[in-house]
Order: structure tokens, then sequence, then C-alpha cells
């Protein structure tokens, strides 16, 4: 059974780091266009992040300069290091997987994890 299960999320002070993973189980390799959405509670679903199987990198503006995504195709695990975190970054933080292109933020992704909740206080 294929999965995404999403973890490292939690309770931080601004301007604190939280990096979460993404462990894509029961794949035989990570998929190719594996991307990080957020929702906030009342708020429409944000993409934050992208990366592709060639290394092609799409960041949100909301977050460039603050959060950096990465993977490992070793171990099928997606990262998300997140820094200098506002408040405005709280919400659940949802791993998306799509195993073919295009590889934008707009598109359709087939398998989404449970989410990690993010809560930043002041």
């Amino acid at each position: 059974q294929v999965q995404l299960l999403e973890s490292g999320g939690g309770s931080v002070q601004a301007g604190g780091p939280l990096r979460l993973s993404c462990v894509a189980s029961g794949y035989k390799y990570l998929p190719y266009c594996m991307a990080w959405f957020r929702q906030a509670p009342g708020k429409e679903r944000e993409g934050v992040a992208l990366i592709s199987g060639g290394g092609t990198i799409r960041t949100a503006d909301s977050v460039k300069g603050r959060f950096t995504i990465s993977r490992d195709n070793a171990k099928n695990t997606l990262y998300l290091q997140m820094d200098s975190l506002k408040p405005e970054d709280t919400a659940m933080y949802y791993c998306a997987a799509a195993e073919d292109t295009p590889c934008v933020l707009n598109r359709r992704f087939g398998r989404w994890g449970q989410g990690t909740q993010v809560t930043v206080s002041a």
C-alpha cells in the first residue's frame, strides 16, 4: 500500500525553525513531482514549494528565502526546512505526489498525506 507519511510538525515561537519530512512508503521510487501544501483554518489550500525528479524547485513568494524544499531519493523522503517562522505560517502542512509531468503547483496531485500541524506563536 502506497502512502505519504508526514512528520516534524509542532509548536514553535516566531523566528524558530522546523523541519518537515514526508516518507513515500510503499513506493519503489520517490515520485517525480513532490510538493508541500498548507491550509490554515478558514483559508484556501496554498502551494508552498515543489521539487521535480530533475531538481527543478518552485517556491511560493510568501516563503521564499525562508523555506527550503529538498528530496532524498535513496530514502524516498521529501523535506521542508522552515526557518524564520512567522505566526502566519501556522497551518496544516501536506505532502503531495505526482508521477508525471508537468511538475507545477497548480496541477492535480494524485497522492496526499494526512498532514502535520505547524503552529507558530508570536
